[in-house]
């Protein structure tokens, strides 16, 4: 949304959004001289006010679910190590929204933050203000162009996307990969709406993948794991860190701990090195305690 569309949309005034801006109490980035306001990234911030005023905290009752971005290896780290969780992969946002809510016990996501330069933390600290979470860091990730074994179409970066017009699937709006890969074509002046995007948008970073292997995309934006995987080609743009937030009482449970103690064990290091693009000498380091 530009100012005007973002000042109906709180229905508050013009001239307080660009308030907002200049004291930085409001999401946004700059693009080709305009601010822009991504909705979902807004309906976030609206729910910190609403934190701020006396909003329940998490609730200790949430169900043992990881919701958020979906994580290749955080995907199969769940299911081997018998922790008990179970997964909801509707990206970063959504499942921001839904441990504010108190209907996941712990949340994924990798949300860049273009003025900061930091990962998730900045977002943390406007969403969940005031709550008792902890966040941790579950790997550093490559991120790139998926393409078809052999790069057939030869993409080599951001710009060919434009000029060659090759099919491209996109991701849904609350998804950490939309929002940095969006952020990557603005630092090149390029847009979503300069791409040729296939009409369903990829749900999960295998969902790129598959649309690939399957002839139904000449290239999507994910993560190298996915490539590797498929036997597709990779084009590395990017490295992001993946978070897990989880309320600070259900950190020390069961559950969370048995999966904590699986990424210790050597078969966890070699399984992040199998499925390539992840870095986990980090894994499990506290990133925030509070938000």
């Amino acid at each position: 949304m530009n100012t005007r569309e973002v000042a109906a949309y709180l229905r508050i005034k013009e001239r307080k959004v660009y308030d907002l801006v200049k004291t930085g109490k409001i999401p946004c980035t700059r693009v080709t001289g305009k601010w822009l306001f991504p909705k979902t990234v807004i309906d976030l911030w609206v729910v910190q006010n609403l934190a701020q005023k006396g909003e329940p905290e998490v609730r200790q009752s949430s169900p043992p679910i990881i919701a958020g971005s979906h994580d290749p290896l955080l995907d199969w780290a769940v299911r081997e190590s018998g922790c008990g969780l179970a997964l909801m992969f509707g990206g970063s946002l959504d499942g921001l929204r839904r441990f504010a809510d108190g209907e996941a016990i712990a949340c994924g996501l990798h949300v860049f933050d273009p003025p900061s330069g930091d990962h998730n933390l900045p977002t943390l600290h406007r969403t969940l203000a005031g709550r008792p979470v902890v966040a941790m860091t579950w790997a550093w990730r490559d991120q790139g162009l998926i393409v078809a074994k052999g790069n057939p179409k030869q993409i080599s970066g951001l710009p060919p996307l434009k000029t060659d017009q090759p099919r491209f699937v996109d991701r849904q709006q609350e998804a950490g990969s939309r929002l940095l890969f969006g952020h990557l074509l603005s630092e090149q002046d390029l847009s979503i709406s300069d791409l040729n995007i296939i009409a369903a948008p990829a749900l999960s970073e295998t969902e790129v993948g598959l649309a690939v292997a399957e002839d139904r995309a000449d290239a999507g934006f994910g993560v190298a794991a996915v490539a590797r995987q498929l036997d597709l080609d990779f084009v590395p743009l990017a490295r992001e860190r993946y978070d897990l937030v989880i309320g600070r009482h259900d950190f020390f449970d069961k559950p969370w701990q048995d999966l904590l103690w699986f990424t210790r064990a050597k078969r966890f290091s070699e399984r992040a090195r199998q499925m390539g693009g992840y870095d986990v000498a980090e894994t499990g380091r506290i990133v925030l305690n509070g938000a």
